[in-house]
């Protein structure tokens, strides 16, 4: 070998290097263009990418920020107004402690199997309700829309209820609270209290006559109550600005109105076991009546209990999941979040208690002080003997054990003459037998037990505020069942969608702020969601596990959790679910029909509630709710089943989910091959160019065609391939 063979092998290697370089740059920048164009491959764990359909522009799905942020969504979606304001009273009225034990078994049976299913499909398949349910049947599309519909009639009163909250919220910041004392009135001769008011209590005067300004009945309108309507604008224009840019905007809130509450939760239970009475409301509540557990009505009441405040139906559940990563251990995440609401219903319970347990106490302190002055009236007047009274009773510092004392010896001694002497029993267990739910709870008997705080004005603030904050964290999860589904549908902008639903559920929610706007609440509440629900959840089980195959679906979620799930789940999902939900919607059903539909009046003039029927335009409305709700299901499967839509023309049934994203599934099957990607004909692909060349295999072809940068186009073979099936989910 000469001796600069070496050099000259140098120079050549150099050559070589140079042009390898050239060629990578080439390539880079082919990459970049490449990147730019309609549909973009990439490795499957690293990112997940989404191709708009109808659209020339890729879109990348959103993502939670953290893990956190997804639980704490998830949380604040499921722990809503329900926990503190309706827990509570089941668990008083449905045997204390002894609830806990249905509870938590149907929990099991059918809370945590169910919102496992709804997570998992949501995260697979990255899609809202609309679109989940489409992929595991078209012809069950409708669940989708059923769940939408849904949403947006609970968002229409849930967020009025919101309006109350902020109400009360403004009208705390003042010492002593408005609704502290009755209000006089004045005319031309005296002052006197107002006698509606004197007739009920100051709470209640102040909730149905100040804050509602309440009609007699719902036939009644009485106009707007401009306050309230207020107040609904402020909670729409909240939610609005919340969720504007979907969970990058939501998300963030989310560490707030999540975790608020809790703190305001351990506050209030830490000032009321200081209170005078707390532990007889706390051991009341817990005392188990064993024999009222065994009666049906507290399982059909334990099982709508789960049912509802998980959140399973509504579609909120499957919109956050489906921003997740293909691979996050959704299991975990179902027993996670199930657990925490469950204990936050048991520490929202422990709260309520310890405060009407407080109010029980003062209440039956003012009983025994007027019991005991009628006593001494009696004495006086000789109707009853000093003899009866035993020596050691001071009237002057009497307890109550000792006014019950004197009143059993009365009762026993006066057997026939007792009813005419006008004696009461104070027991301080008849007033924490007094169940009371709902806006009852807490804004009238929360609120008149935090008038006898010391420093009420702010307990008030930190109630009314946490009531806020619950409020929105549901009212987050209900939008985005509504808008998730219908941008992944339709491809519509998420911020024009969201500021348009905003509007018309604010302009519609204007029935519920007139006078006779709490009836329409109500009415809502009983009729728009119970037993369209039930169904859609019905529905969504037999769809995953009848249509698509349990087992097909027991192999993808090991598929995508890297294990195995249990096979509980298995018989949870196939057999005993199916069968709980079914005995729940019967009994749910058999219960409407034995209810006679009407609601609870106010009646000015005598200051009580009286029970009204709906009038029959009523009875239409109560119908009609239920009716849209599910009218979606059957239109949607007999629209797919007459093929009365051409699945060719952009419509949601031409897409397909492969592999994680959507790809349009091919209209002309012998044209160019980059047409199959496309959706589009040969004659509207345009001219390919270098940096958008697509390179793939030619159906029958023996070899593989390269790119001039050496690459195959493996991405682009798996959206060609005849004989791939449809990945799981």
């Amino acid at each position: 070998m000469p001796k600069n063979s070496k050099v000259v092998k140098r120079e050549l290697d150099d050559e070589v290097i140079e042009s390898v370089k050239d060629l990578l740059s080439n390539e880079d920048s082919s990459d970049d263009a490449f990147k730019k164009s309609e549909l973009m491959v990439d490795d499957q764990e690293e990112k997940d990418v989404d191709v708009e359909e109808g659209s020339d522009v890729e879109d990348e799905r959103p993502a939670w920020n953290s893990k956190l942020q997804y639980i704490l969504a998830q949380v604040g979606f499921s722990v809503g107004l329900g926990n503190v304001w309706r827990f509570p009273y089941l668990c008083q009225k449905n045997g204390g402690g002894a609830y806990l034990v249905p509870y938590l078994i149907l929990l099991l049976i059918i809370g945590i199997p169910l919102f496992f299913l709804e997570l998992a499909v949501g995260q697979r398949i990255r899609r809202g309700s609309i679109g989940v349910w489409n992929y595991i049947s078209p012809k069950l599309g409708g669940i989708g829309f059923a769940s939408c519909v849904v949403c947006f009639f609970v968002a229409l009163y849930y967020n009025v209820i919101i309006g109350w909250s902020l109400f009360y919220f403004s009208q705390s910041f003042q010492h002593p609270l408005p609704w502290d004392q009755c209000p006089l009135v004045k005319n031309a001769s005296h002052t006197f209290v107002e006698p509606e008011c004197e007739k009920s209590s100051a709470t209640t005067y102040y909730w149905y006559r100040e804050a509602l300004n309440i009609s007699s009945s719902l036939s009644e309108s009485g106009g707007l109550n401009w306050k309230m309507t207020i107040c609904l604008l402020a909670a729409w224009v909240m939610v609005c600005l919340a969720m504007i840019k979907g969970i990058q905007s939501s998300g963030k809130i989310m560490y707030f109105s999540s975790l608020f509450p809790y703190v305001v939760l351990l506050c209030f239970l830490i000032r009321g076991l200081l209170l005078n009475g707390s532990v007889d409301g706390i051991r009341h509540m817990f005392t188990p009546k064993l024999e009222i557990m065994l009666e049906p009505k507290v399982w059909r009441e334990a099982a709508t209990q789960v049912f509802f405040a998980l959140g399973l139906g509504f579609g909120g559940v499957i919109a956050f999941s489906s921003y997740n990563k293909r691979d996050n251990n959704c299991h975990f995440d179902a027993v996670l979040v199930s657990f925490i609401n469950f204990f936050t219903s048991v520490l929202a319970t422990l709260v309520v208690f310890a405060v009407l347990g407080f109010k029980a106490n003062i209440i039956n302190e003012k009983c025994v002080t007027q019991n005991s002055e009628k006593v001494l009236k009696l004495l006086k007047m000789g109707n009853l003997s000093q003899d009866m009274i035993p020596h050691h009773i001071n009237f002057s510092s009497i307890t109550a054990e000792d006014y019950n004392l004197v009143y059993d010896i009365i009762q026993k001694v006066k057997e026939e003459q007792f009813d005419s002497l006008g004696l009461k029993s104070c027991q301080i267990e008849d007033e924490l037998d007094k169940a009371v739910q709902g806006t009852g709870l807490a804004f009238i008997a929360f609120t008149e037990a935090m008038t006898h705080f010391p420093a009420s004005p702010f307990w008030s603030v930190m109630f009314f505020l946490m009531l806020v904050n619950l409020g929105l964290g549901s009212m987050f999860g209900t939008i985005e069942g509504i808008i998730t589904p219908i941008v992944d549908t339709f491809k519509v902008r998420k911020e024009i969608l969201t500021v348009i639903c905003c509007l018309v559920a604010f302009f519609i929610g204007l029935i519920f702020v007139q006078r006779s706007g709490n009836y329409f609440v109500t009415m809502f509440d009983d009729y728009s969601a119970t037993l369209p629900l039930l169904i859609v959840v019905i529905l969504e089980n037999i769809a995953v596990i009848r249509i698509y195959g349990i087992d097909k679906f027991m192999e993808d979620l090991k598929d995508m959790l890297g294990f195995a799930p249990s096979q509980y789940y298995y018989y949870m999902w196939k057999y005993v679910s199916p069968f709980v939900l079914l005995c729940l919607l019967v009994a749910s059903i058999v219960q409407m029909g034995l209810s006679p539909p009407g609601y609870n009046a106010w009646i000015e003039d005598t200051a009580t509630e009286e029970f009204h029927s709906y009038p029959t335009w009523g009875m239409i409305v109560c119908i009609s709710l239920m009716v849209l709700a599910l009218l979606p299901v059957p239109i949607v499967y007999m629209v797919r089943r007459c093929n009365l839509i051409d699945d060719s023309s952009g419509s949601l049934a031409s897409v397909s989910y492969k592999r994680g994203r959507i790809i349009k599934e091919p209209v002309n099957l012998e044209g160019d091959n980059t047409s199959l990607i496309h959706g589009k004909s040969p004659s509207e692909v345009p001219s390919p160019n270098f940096s958008k060349n697509i390179y793939r295999k030619q159906t029958g072809s023996p070899t593989l065609d390269t790119a001039p940068n050496g690459r195959y186009g493996i991405g682009y073979l798996m959206a060609d391939m005849p004989d791939m099936p449809e990945s799981d989910l």
